[in-house]
């Protein structure tokens, strides 16, 4: 893996389409985190879905036509039989009570209302909703248990007046499911919502009357409200639920949607006062000497409501996990924004003050790294803007074993200055200790070969080396080919995510990464710490770590400009941030004993890495929750408190950006694309990410792979003499075979 500036020659060897064209067909190895983002997705849906927060409750009824009901039915009894076509209505015998308790099961009241049934040795039916059954099984059978009945009250409480047969169909449908799933059972008995009398019935309602008992379950409405949803009092609900005479009834109670605990006090005076008048609190069924209402239920039907059940518990508990993860990330997200503004400013400040100095001016040669591989479109443009440097430099090009002529290229150029050194494909880490080895100065500079340096790059690059505790230099690396859509979502991260973080990094001093495309070294430095390493896919970064260990600063140079070019399709762009990613999380793990060491190697162990493990490798995985609470918010509401909180959060990114773009002397027009970027481009990279874990904690392994180069990046205003001879490549073309170790990931 290389850093955040050599990434551009990361990514897929292999490239069918035109230059500038995105890629969008993935390998099947890029499923898993997809599928995974899509069952958290899966999971959130589940869990809007059974909290009524789509398809929810609207009282839309408006008429009171009453004609088409049958007048038997008008003025007779609370339980309506319309199940054989003609329909007959029944009332509670007298002394009788069915108490009934309308839309739970309520974590908080139910459990209540069922311990005063059971301390007054009473029994009920409670008409349940099936969101409420599937997120509190556990009251549903303690209902069961205790010898209560339960009905449907369909599952998500709409008016049933207004839906369609199908819909009716779906909440009973559902609503069983959900009682099978609690507690093993069917019901017969059925509440619509928003029901009273059955003097009130009207020609909305009584259509839908019909249609459920052909359906095979009998209707309950009520006889006795005791109007508990107003609050009116303890006193006022128990004289509203107590009958007339010694009339049987069934009286209608809530043990849900809303505080009940008027409702819960009620009962300790109704229950034990209508006892000593001689009434039996009993189960509906029970009251009319009918069979039981609850059928068991058997074989895939109850395995289905228990799979129902079971998934809902997961989506809860998962729901609340990521509440956690987004209060997390929201915090991580600002601090870092709050911490990048205010530290780049400081940064800022301070290197461009006027008396500002590292010491005495550097002007003694340095030497100039440029390994390649396979880089003929690009070579001719990477010598050519290093020969035009204002520094005395030496310029070394190692090829690693290059099969299309670079190292005959460039030694075609007859440039001064400029050296070759071949040898057999090794990696990138190898050919850079080769040329370190070759190199006759104490200061460094590497690069890739698809980046061209401005004629100051290199004078800007060294400077900081004049003070003799600065051992390495991360340079500016800036995205050539921004023209494409693709492009310029890079070039935003690159001045934004990378060079705005380096100051900050700059400021806490713990560096993580020398970008392989611009930096310096100081070559004491790298012998004392072993050069380049092959441990890692982040040579660069597994080297800058070990520098901060070993006691050296490393700064930022903001002037010290070069151009690279970037992944142009979403193919090689993935493939490419799929290797920073893990090769990141391996350097970490390589120097994780930072933490418990003494001196610079253990402060750098708890500030760095720390800093590092939360900013890139943390904050960024728990980061698509704030995407995937905007899905949810736009899906299940609310959609305007969403909107605007996904809305702050752009702004303040757009801030962040805006001012990284001021601090380079960027265009602002780039970032009209930033809204759209953080829709699509930010998708891509979490799932990046997320893949990166899942091959870290599977053990897997990654092989080394390379980029095919356009050679189109030249720095601005260069000269003719800069820019790249475009050589004629087939868009198809193979550069090696991907069994080869590649030296440039």
């Amino acid at each position: 893996m290389n850093s955040p500036a050599t990434r551009g020659r990361n990514g897929s060897k292999k490239r069918k389409a035109s230059r500038g064209r995105s890629r969008l067909r993935l390998p099947m190895r890029y499923l898993l985190p997809t599928t995974l983002l899509v069952a958290l997705l899966a999971m959130l849906m589940l869990r809007g879905y059974v909290h009524s927060e789509i398809l929810a409750d609207h009282r839309v009824r408006d008429a009171d036509y009453h004609n088409e009901v049958p007048k038997d039915v008008r003025a007779g009894g609370p339980v309506i039989d319309a199940r054989s076509g003609d329909a007959k209505t029944l009332r509670i015998p007298d002394r009788r009570i069915v108490l009934t308790f309308d839309d739970g099961p309520d974590p908080v009241w139910t459990p209540k209302v069922l311990d005063k049934l059971r301390e007054y040795d009473a029994h009920g039916v409670f008409f349940v909703t099936g969101n409420m059954a599937a997120r509190h099984p556990e009251l549903v059978e303690r209902m069961v248990e205790e010898g209560h009945e339960i009905g449907l009250h369909t599952f998500n409480h709409p008016d049933l007046s207004y839906q369609s047969t199908e819909r009716i169909d779906w909440e009973l449908s559902q609503n069983q499911l959900a009682l099978a799933g609690a507690a093993g059972i069917r019901t017969s008995i059925f509440r619509p919502p928003y029901s009273s009398f059955s003097y009130a019935m009207d020609n909305k309602s009584w259509p839908v009357t019909e249609y459920i008992g052909s359906r095979g379950y009998l209707t309950v409405v009520n006889d006795t409200d005791s109007e508990d949803w107003k609050r009116p009092g303890v006193r006022a609900i128990v004289e509203r639920a107590t009958p007339k005479g010694d009339q049987g009834a069934i009286i209608l109670m809530h043990d849900s949607g809303g505080d009940r605990s008027q409702t819960v006090a009620a009962l300790d005076t109704l229950l034990p006062d209508l006892k000593e008048r001689g009434y039996t609190f009993t189960r509906l069924t029970t009251a009319l000497d009918a069979p039981s209402a609850h059928t068991p239920v058997t074989g895939f039907a109850l395995w289905k409501g228990k799979a129902f059940v079971s998934a809902v518990a997961v989506s809860e508990r998962l729901t609340g996990v990521l509440v956690v993860g987004l209060a997390v990330i929201g915090v991580l997200v600002l601090a870092r924004f709050g911490l990048m503004l205010l530290l780049s400013f400081l940064h800022a400040r301070k290197v461009r003050r006027r008396d500002f100095s590292w010491g005495e001016p550097l002007s003694r040669p340095v030497s100039v790294l440029v390994p390649a591989y396979n880089e003929r479109e690009c070579i001719e443009a990477t010598v050519r803007s290093l020969v035009a440097s204002e520094h005395p430099i030496e310029i070394i090009v190692i090829d690693d074993g290059s099969t299309d002529g670079t190292a005959d290229l460039v030694e075609a150029m007859r440039l001064p200055r400029v050296r070759v050194v071949r040898q057999q494909n090794a990696g990138k880490p190898a050919a850079l200790n080769n040329g370190i080895r070759h190199a006759r100065y104490d200061i460094v500079v590497m690069m890739d070969g698809d980046t061209v340096f401005e004629p100051a790059t290199v004078r800007e690059l060294v400077q900081p080396f004049a003070d003799p505790r600065v051992g390495a230099v991360a340079g500016n690396a800036k995205v050539g080919n921004r023209d494409s859509l693709i492009g310029a979502w890079q070039h935003i991260e690159y001045v934004m995510g990378f060079n705005l973080d380096r100051r900050m990094y700059d400021v806490l001093g713990c560096m993580p990464t020398i970008p392989g495309a611009v930096g310096a070294f100081r070559r004491e430095a790298l012998e004392r710490v072993g050069g380049m390493s092959e441990d890692t896919l982040a040579e660069d970064t597994d080297v800058t770590m070990a520098l901060h260990r070993d006691g050296w600063r490393v700064v930022y140079a903001e002037n010290a400009r070069a151009w690279t070019e970037a992944p142009e399709s979403v193919q090689q762009l993935w493939s490419q941030r799929y290797r920073w990613s893990y090769g990141t999380m391996q350097a970490i793990w390589k120097h994780r004993r930072a933490v418990v060491e003494r001196g610079p190697s253990g402060r750098f162990g708890r500030v760095g890495l720390p800093f590092v493990s939360l900013f890139m490798v943390v904050a960024p995985l728990l980061a698509p929750l704030i995407d995937v609470f905007l899905l949810y918010g736009l899906v299940f509401g609310p959609t305007g408190k969403t909107v605007a909180a996904w809305f702050g959060v752009l702004v303040v990114q757009a801030v962040c950006a805006a001012y990284a773009f001021r601090l380079d002397k960027e265009r602002m027009t780039h970032l009209l694309s930033l809204p759209l970027q953080q829709i699509l481009y930010r998708q891509l990279m979490y799932v990046v990410l997320l893949q990166s874990w899942i091959t870290a904690l599977t053990g897997g392994r990654l092989r080394w792979q390379k980029l095919r180069r356009t050679g189109a990046v030249e720095a601005p205003g260069g000269s003719s003499a800069q820019r790249p001879r475009r050589a004629a490549v087939d868009a198809g073309a193979v550069h090696g075979d991907s069994t080869d170790r590649r030296p440039y990931v």
